[in-house]
């Protein structure tokens, strides 16, 4: 069942439950500047497999997968990798 936990007033709470949420293969919400997005472990099938049933998404539609710095991109399997390609600006999140 989904339940919510305000990250502004129980931020260990918040940050325990999607850890253990996204470490059992199952996504979770996250708010960004204009919407809300799922988020899952890329390095899990069951994982990703779950972000398509929820949004009704087709298979031939790929999904963002976001790594935080260079090294972590070069570690993922090359199915996951775009091989040097950006629709946009690359680097680290600031």
């Amino acid at each position: 069942m989904a339940r919510t936990i305000d990250i502004r007033t129980d931020r260990q709470a918040a940050l325990e439950a999607a850890s253990a949420t996204l470490a059992d293969g199952f996504a979770i919400a996250i708010p960004t500047e204009t919407v809300y997005g799922l988020a899952a472990d890329a390095t899990n099938p069951a994982a990703i497999t779950r972000i398509y049933e929820t949004k009704g998404r087709p298979r031939f539609n790929p999904l963002i997968c976001h790594m935080a710095d260079l090294a972590m991109a070069e570690g993922m399997p090359n199915s996951t990798r775009s091989h040097g390609r950006s629709p946009g600006p690359s680097g680290p999140a600031r």
